[in-house]
């Protein structure tokens, strides 16, 4: 019988005992689940900086190295082979699919990806100028209403049905809210065409004039969404695994998680980006002013450093290379470019940025495939929405697996007042 390995906690005369946990890639942390009934102690870390909620296979990262896994394929790797929905059914089913398993989901996207026509009254329900992301985390919460027999899963039938109609669907909507923003009406999914390209038809396609993109736009966008698949605790996912703690329905998981990437400082970020390099370009201000701006602390530089990675963002470097080959390749002239890459020289080369370990991420260059592509601004955190979307379903789907998982609660540490007796109204002072 194995020992248990421990570390000691000592506080106030007394010494605890704290189980030692080791994951597969030598990553230690210390089991306080036990420590407030053992010495009425909890810990504090705002933020959640150095608080591991979970143990996880989905994904591994890495920051100090620069590395990101999905179920431990490098995602260079992926990027280079993979496909994004052969990294979704990785991510969520665990391993890399055979042919013939790919292409039975293929087909089950093909066939999810029509609505139930009731629901595109919903889309209706919205003024001309709603935003994307309002309408799509809205209407995947619905999708829960049109499918209540997927609302309490229990098989893996069952689970599967509901991958394929998330993954499929949610592309449907993206696109519909898009067209619902700029009153142009539906184009329907084709399921003769691949997931990427099917996307991009119901985004750009008129009644009279189908889109037809190219190759490298197809798999650009394949990439883009590849890259965005999954990144282990992060704050949207985070959010899904909360509110599924709750035993709170797939659907309704996967919606709390878009509004969560809503924010500014999560899926915003890339859009924030592009906003700064046009106000470089636009003459606003000069690279080198936006950079002795950013050291005053007048602004943050948008698209560098990153919470976890302290090294070169690995989907940065992905996704630079992709967002040139793009360009060329569809000959965009995109000024952006040439400022992103101006930029990107000068903080690397400023002791400043050096210091602080403030590299690219992958926001930095995302938002210039999707220029590209002709997404508009609205539209980039739905766009990095249906990317995170295999994430979000894995890890809502590892946690229902987990027979120990208990609804999340957090403590806190009070810092208001103590009691005090209630002071009627006409004894109260001005």
């Amino acid at each position: 019988m194995s020992i248990q390995e421990t570390a000691t906690l000592a506080f106030d005369g007394k010494i605890y005992e704290l189980p030692v946990i080791r994951g597969t890639e030598g990553e230690i942390a210390l089991d306080v689940g036990e420590l407030r009934t053992l010495s009425g102690i909890i810990t504090l870390d705002p933020g959640f900086a150095n608080t591991g909620a979970c143990t996880s296979a989905i994904s591994f990262v890495d920051g100090e190295k620069g590395i990101l896994r999905y179920r431990g394929y490098p995602i260079e790797q992926l990027a280079a082979q993979s496909s994004f929905v052969e990294t979704a059914m990785l991510l969520i089913f665990g391993e890399l699919p055979t042919q013939e398993e790919r292409t039975e989901f293929g087909e089950m996207l093909g066939d999810q990806a029509l609505l139930h026509e009731d629901l595109m009254h919903h889309f209706e329900g919205f003024p001309p100028n709603g935003h994307p992301m309002a309408i799509l985390s809205a209407v995947i919460n619905s999708l829960g209403a049109y499918n209540p027999d997927l609302l309490d899963i229990q098989t893996e039938d069952e689970f599967r049905q509901a991958v394929a109609k998330l993954i499929s669907k949610v592309r449907t909507i993206a696109a519909f809210s898009y067209r619902k923003s700029i009153g142009r009406p539906i184009m329907y999914p084709d399921p003769s065409r691949s997931y990427c390209e099917n996307f991009l038809h119901m985004m750009f396609s008129v009644p009279y004039r189908e889109h037809v993109p190219t190759p490298e736009a197809v798999q650009a966008l394949s990439l883009f969404l590849l890259v965005h698949a999954d990144h282990e605790q992060n704050c949207s996912c985070s959010t899904v695994r909360m509110v599924g703690s709750s035993e709170a329905n797939l659907f309704a998981s996967v919606s709390s998680g878009i509004c969560a990437l809503w924010g500014r400082l999560h899926g915003g970020a890339n859009s924030a980006v592009v906003q700064m390099l046009q106000h470089i370009h636009e003459g606003d201000f000069t690279t080198k002013e936006c950079i002795e701006r950013v050291k005053r602390k007048e602004f943050r530089l948008m698209g560098f450093g990153h919470r976890v990675y302290k090294k070169f963002d690995p989907r940065a470097k992905v996704l630079k290379a992709c967002a040139k080959n793009l360009l060329d390749t569809l000959h965009i002239q995109d000024p952006l470019l040439d400022v992103a890459q101006e930029l990107e020289e000068a903080a690397l080369n400023d002791d400043f940025f050096i210091s602080r370990k403030l590299y690219p991420n992958v926001d930095f260059y995302s938002g210039l495939i999707l220029r590209a592509l002709n997404i508009p601004l609205n539209m980039f955190p739905v766009m990095f929405s249906m990317g995170r979307m295999p994430g979000w379903i894995a890890h809502w789907h590892e946690q229902s697996l987990q027979t120990a998982t208990r609804i999340h609660r957090p403590r806190q540490i009070y810092t208001g007042f103590q009691e005090r007796q209630y002071v009627p109204m006409e004894a109260r002072q001005a």
